[in-house]
């Protein structure tokens, strides 16, 4: 089933940072990022500065729809959780709720036990918002009024004049 793009209000994505911000100092990690599928960075935290987090963002996307390719080829629905140790830093990226995926660079002053330990107790809570932000855009898409339908014909005119 297709996805559309999240859209969060501001409270949404407050609540959405500060779990991820508690993440971030509970794993002791160096940054955190959660990422839509479609690739786009929704929020992160940490020290993010010598980071494209554009192209994070759209290279975990693609990471994740490869490797959810793999996993079809040996009979399984997705990987949830990928885990890549480099020299000096490392990535824990973990699918939440199959609709964003949440990243986390870590380094030697934390172990992947406990970034696993506490990514688990925020994912939870990352899916409860998640949802909720979900069933408000199922709502709203369900008959409400949308900008377009404020429009007039006046106004589209006025526009091209």
């Amino acid at each position: 089933m297709p996805y559309s793009s999240l859209v969060m209000h501001e409270d949404e994505s407050r609540l959405i940072i500060k779990i991820i911000e508690k993440l971030l100092v509970d794993s002791n990690a160096i940054s955190v990022f959660l990422v839509d599928k479609d690739g786009q960075l929704l929020a992160s935290s940490g020290d993010t500065r010598d980071i494209d987090s554009t192209s994070l963002a759209s290279l975990t996307a693609g990471n994740i729809a490869a490797t959810g390719g793999l996993a079809k080829l040996i009979g399984e629905k997705e990987f949830s959780i990928l885990f890549h140790e480099g020299e000096k830093e490392n990535l824990h990226i973990s699918i939440i709720d199959q609709r964003v995926i949440l990243v986390i660079i870590f380094d030697s002053r934390s172990s992947l036990g406990l970034v696993r330990l506490r990514v688990k107790k925020a994912g939870a809570e990352l899916s409860g918002s998640i949802r909720k932000v979900v069933e408000r855009m199922d709502q709203s898409d369900g008959g409400g009024e949308t900008l377009l339908d404020e429009i007039s014909d006046e106004d589209i005119e006025n526009l091209f004049k």
